[in-house]
């Protein structure tokens, strides 16, 4: 047990791309925390039943892995095949490492869920994927927009591809992309 609990520290100095209002970097474990109160939040207005313990298990164990894998942007990955089979292939390492030493049961079930939210075929799964690309944007929308690259202007309008599967993630990614763009349209000066 003292093992992962040990290895869970490196979230807290593994960085994320995204910067915070203040000007610091966000660390995987700052990013993990607001994701799982997201969840929290949103469990009660979705349309479906939701396993929320089961959806808060799995954005954890997902975070957990970039303690061991590092943590990819999505940025990185978006045309870059290269990168996101390298990318596989820690995760794929990582969380088996994890499995060890979780072991038995308990192992397998992280392993499992872990394998279910890369799937995103399941509801759970669904949701824990949308909120996870929510909350980087939330997070995007907050930092200064000179901490933003090109690509991620054009990503900011992307969402839609996580949430369609939900109208109450369908009415938020609404108000997260907004958001992005009055921050873009003000620093541009267009509209």
């Amino acid at each position: 047990m003292m093992e992962v609990i040990h290895l869970s520290e490196k979230l807290k100095y593994e960085l994320r791309h995204s910067w915070l209002s203040n000007g610091r970097q966000e660390s995987v474990a700052e990013h993990t925390w607001r994701l799982s109160l997201m969840a929290m939040l949103i469990a009660p207005h979705l349309e479906r039943e939701i396993d929320t313990s089961k959806l808060l298990k799995m954005i954890i164990i997902h975070d957990l892995v970039e303690a061991e894998a590092g943590d990819v942007p999505a940025f990185d990955t978006l045309n870059n095949q290269q990168v996101k089979e390298l990318k596989t292939q820690k995760e794929e390492q990582a969380i088996l490492h994890i499995k060890e030493l979780v072991r038995g049961e308990q192992g397998n079930e992280w392993y499992q869920l872990w394998h279910e939210f890369e799937a995103k075929e399941t509801y759970e799964a669904k949701v824990a994927n949308a909120l996870d690309k929510l909350e980087a944007q939330i997070q995007h929308n907050e930092a200064d927009i000179k901490t933003w690259l090109p690509i991620e202007y054009d990503m900011s309008y992307m969402l839609g591809r996580h949430t369609s599967f939900s109208p109450v993630l369908d009415q938020l990614k609404d108000v997260i992309e907004e958001e992005a763009d009055k921050k873009i349209k003000q620093t541009t000066g267009s509209g």
